[in-house]
């Protein structure tokens, strides 16, 4: 295949197959699924690997159990109904997208007005949650979330603008500010750093998995980058990002006095990282792009986890 405008040749999926974080996933089939399903769990998931080990960093050790599930409740909650938002502002566009299709709100399993009704509730719920078992900073940061989320990403930059998800991708960097914020009540230097470890991180990992989808974005004329971009340029703002990101991870290190376990681990997995935005650039293939996305998850739990690994054993 030529590299040219076009950045990949995206295969489709076989009729009932929708595409979630680690593969095809199935249209829900029950009531119950369909409203977990609007929650987008997958990616509730990996908002909440980075969660536990910044309030461990946080508390220079292990917090509070409680305050940790608290805190991982609201935050589910939270990250939950925002997604449910996003689903209700996305129905139209889902329908055209092959990978989307089968979401709740395109197949009718909810209707868009539950589904509203919903996602507000679980909204307050997380508010209400974080602000009593934890703190008023930690609750409001959780809502700011799903404001920028929805006002800034899905209502504007997501259907205008090519680099939607480098300025709206902020959203899913702020559990770690919560967490923090859970912990201390304020937020230091190092939550920043945190902070923006993810921002940085997020637009490898959404162009990396849109490269193979591109043709979704273009059918429902969203102009996420691999869609609207030449490849090269793409993998390019992948590498810059990727640096950028590597850098934050490095830059944590004498802010929050971190040790060795924590140090060889983002150094070495920072530059698997860089090497493997190298390697797709090399090899413009759907199955790269999916092979770089991931590693870009493996590479998000392997650093949280020696950051953990770090602080607890020092």
């Amino acid at each position: 295949m030529a590299v040219g405008s076009r950045p990949l040749v995206p295969s489709r999926l076989a009729p009932g197959a929708l595409t979630g974080a680690h593969g095809p996933r199935r249209a829900a089939t029950t009531t119950v699924g369909a409203y977990i399903a609007l929650t987008k769990p997958q990616i509730i998931e990996l908002l909440l690997v980075t969660t536990v080990p910044t309030m461990v960093l946080a508390a220079g050790g292990w917090p509070s159990t409680w305050l940790v599930v608290v805190t991982l409740i609201g935050g589910t909650l939270a990250a939950g109904g925002a997604n449910a938002i996003n689903m209700y502002i996305d129905r139209d566009i889902d329908r055209l997208m092959a990978r989307t299709a089968h979401r709740p709100l395109v197949t009718g399993a909810v209707t868009p007005g539950r589904a509203l009704l919903f996602a507000i509730s679980l909204e307050v719920a997380a508010f209400v949650v974080l602000w009593a078992g934890a703190n008023l900073l930690a609750a409001v940061l959780a809502l700011s979330a799903t404001a920028f989320y929805v006002g800034v990403y899905s209502l504007w930059l997501k259907r205008s603008s090519r680099q939607n998800i480098v300025i709206g991708g902020a959203a899913g960097a702020v559990p770690v500010l919560v967490g923090w914020a859970a912990v201390t009540g304020e937020l230091s230097l190092a939550a920043w750093v945190l902070f923006a470890v993810i921002c940085f991180w997020t637009p490898p990992h959404t162009w990396a998995l849109a490269f193979r989808y591109a043709d979704d974005y273009r059918a429902a004329n969203v102009p996420m980058l691999p869609a609207v971009a030449p490849f090269p340029n793409v993998v390019r703002q992948m590498f810059v990002h990727t640096a950028a990101m590597v850098a934050c991870t490095l830059w944590l290190i004498p802010v929050a006095d971190l040790g060795w376990i924590y140090t060889v681990a983002a150094a070495a997995a920072g530059l698997v990282f860089l090497a493997a935005t190298v390697w797709l650039g090399a090899n413009p293939t759907p199955g790269a792009s999916m092979r770089v996305f991931g590693f870009s998850i493996t590479y998000v739990t392997l650093l949280f986890g020696a950051l953990t690994l770090d602080v607890l054993v020092s």
